[in-house]
C-alpha cells in the first residue's frame, strides 16, 4: 500500500521504485490524450503525477477508468472521465501488474478490475505497464486471478483442476463472503506453478464456459514494461 501524507507520497526505498516507474510512464502523455487508466498502487502514483502535470501544463487529458478506484482517481486529479461509448480506441494505456517475465507477459487482477483492464488495454494503441523491481521475474509462477459467473463457480474450479490448476475462491476482508468484483462476479486465485507459456494458459482458462476472463496478460497486448528501480526506470521492449 503506497502512504500519503497531506497529498504527498510517503516515500521508502519501495515507494520510489513506483514513484520512478510512474514518472518515467508521463513521458508517453501528450496533451488531448485519451488514457486507458488501469488499477492499483503505482497506477495511484501515475494519476496524481499526471494530475500535477495537467495543472502545471494546462493540458487537457481524457481518461477511461478500469475501477472505481481510478474513476474517483481521474476526477480528483482533472482528468476528464470518457468511456467506450464515446471513444471505442484509445491512443494509450498505463496499467501496473503483479508479475511481469522477461518475455513481457504479466499476471494481473490482485484488484480484481482483470476484466476492464484487459478490455482497455486491448482497445490501446499502445500499453505501458509500470511495476517495482520486486514484480519482475524471470517467469511467471504466482497465482492467476480468474473473473468467474457466480452461477458456474462448481463447474469451473473443476476444470480449472482439469489444466493442472488449484483454484480458490478469493474471500473478502471487508465483509462475510467472497469478493465481488466491479461487475458483480466472484474472482479466484489460481496456481500452476511455474507458467511455461502464458498464452496458451490463457485461452484456455478462456475456453472454460463461466469463465469470464482471467489475470494473464500475454506479450501480444504489451508494449512496454517499466521497472523503477531507486534511482531511475528502466524501460524494456519487444
Amino acid at each position: 500500500m503506497v502512504k500519503w501524507f497531506r497529498g504527498e507520497i510517503v516515500m521508502n526505498n519501495y515507494n520510489l521504485q513506483k514513484f520512478n516507474a510512474a514518472r518515467k510512464a508521463l513521458e508517453y502523455v501528450k496533451d488531448g490524450m485519451i488514457i486507458g487508466l488501469g488499477s492499483g498502487s503505482t497506477v495511484e502514483i501515475f494519476i496524481k503525477e499526471l494530475g500535477k502535470k495537467i495543472r502545471e501544463e494546462g493540458m487537457k487529458i481524457f481518461g477511461v477508468p478500469s475501477s472505481y478506484q481510478s474513476y474517483i482517481l481521474a476526477l480528483e486529479n482533472g482528468i476528464n472521465v470518457v468511456d467506450f461509448l464515446q471513444y471505442s480506441e484509445l491512443e494509450l494505456c498505463v496499467d501496473g501488474a503483479d508479475q511481469v517475465d522477461k518475455n513481457l507477459n504479466c499476471i494481473k487482477g490482485r484488484g480484481a478490475a482483470l476484466l476492464r483492464e484487459k478490455i482497455i488495454a486491448s482497445a490501446s494503441k499502445k500499453v505501458v505497464i509500470i511495476v517495482d523491481s520486486t514484480k519482475y521475474s524471470e517467469s511467471l509462477n504466482i497465482d492467476v486471478p480468474v473473473e468467474i459467473l457466480p452461477f458456474s463457480w462448481g463447474f469451473v474450479k473443476r476444470e480449472i483442476e482439469k489444466i493442472g490448476g488449484i483454484a480458490k475462491l478469493r474471500q473478502g476482508t471487508g465483509k462475510v463472503g467472497p469478493v465481488i468484483t466491479d461487475n458483480g462476479n466472484f474472482i479466484a486465485d489460481c496456481y500452476f506453478g511455474k507458467i511455461e507459456d502464458a498464452e496458451d494458459l490463457e485461452v484456455k482458462l478462456n475456453r472454460i464456459p463461466g469463465v469470464v476472463e482471467n489475470g494473464i496478460f500475454p506479450r501480444r497486448i504489451i508494449d512496454v514494461v517499466i521497472v523503477g528501480e531507486e534511482k531511475e526506470a528502466q524501460e524494456i521492449t519487444k
